[in-house]
């Protein structure tokens, strides 16, 4: 069974928040069902006595972070004034004292928290805060492009029917091979792949010959079938023009097409297009 990938996601954060701050000690994690923080990665400390511990909204550094949606932070835990002690057990048993919390926001909803800490009292610089922000932002792309996914998966699996149905798949399709390589999950990956495959092959002929692209050359000629020009087609792939121009040559010449609009058709009776 392959581990979940937001645990492979938040342990990636956490490494990359303690390299850019310099912090000894990380630990972090989503939001639940129940909305409440779930402590399930840490890395750098010396006891599993944060492990698993749930935040509720409000309490504590973490909770206080979740109800603001901004990051928050103590000079020395357990003496602050400014938050709650709920889970100071925790904390001392970890000999934690100076913690930041930074909330992994996603369309203005919290879905994460990320800590950094240090085991004496110390006020943190804006280097520190700033550091610990783009590791938080990471998550939330990564998020971004998971919950896309999800979304796209979901339309792409309904029946096609009634007018202009197969534009919306023609552009779900298109969308889903521009998000395919920001997928740290392999088996996502695979999934959506794999749908995008069934949803090209519907509309193809039986007995057509199949022809061989790159996958590049796909991505391209899909955005192309929604009538993107060259420019479009390269800033939702991250190419430049003349990449794209590049790309859709070759595909050109391998459909034996003489211009886009021959080379969507001659795709899409290939099986590569919906």
């Amino acid at each position: 069974m392959p581990e979940p990938v937001e645990a492979v996601e938040m342990r990636a954060a956490l490494q990359r928040l303690r390299r850019a701050t310099g912090l000894p000690v990380a630990f972090g994690g989503l939001l639940t069902a129940g909305r409440q923080l779930r402590i399930a990665e840490l890395s750098g400390t010396a006891t599993p006595a944060l492990r698993g511990l749930a935040v509720s909204a409000g309490n504590g550094l973490g909770g206080k972070s979740i109800a603001l949606s901004r990051p928050c932070a103590v000079t020395d835990y357990r003496s602050s004034l400014h938050i709650s002690h709920e889970y100071d057990t925790a904390v001392g048993a970890e000999g934690l004292h100076a913690v930041l919390a930074v909330p992994v926001v996603v369309r203005r909803r919290v879905r994460g928290v990320l800590y950094g800490a240090v085991r004496e009292p110390l006020a943190f610089g804006d280097r520190t805060y700033n550091a610990a922000v783009e590791a938080a932002r990471d998550v939330e792309q990564s998020l971004v492009v998971r919950d896309e996914v999800q979304q796209l998966l979901a339309a792409a699996r309904e029946p096609v029917a009634g007018p202009g149905a197969w534009e919306q798949v023609r552009e779900a399709h298109s969308e889903l091979r521009a998000l395919a390589p920001r997928i740290v999950d392999p088996w996502l990956r695979e999934e959506l792949l794999a749908v995008c495959g069934r949803l090209a092959g519907g509309g193809r002929p039986p007995g057509e010959r199949r022809i061989s692209l790159a996958t590049r050359e796909v991505d391209v000629l899909a955005w192309v079938a929604t009538g993107a020009t060259n420019a479009v087609t390269g800033e939702r792939l991250g190419l430049k023009p003349e990449t794209v121009k590049g790309y859709l040559r070759s595909a050109m010449r391998k459909l034996g097409a003489h211009t886009r609009l021959e080379a969507v058709v001659a795709a899409r009776r290939a099986g590569l297009l919906p």
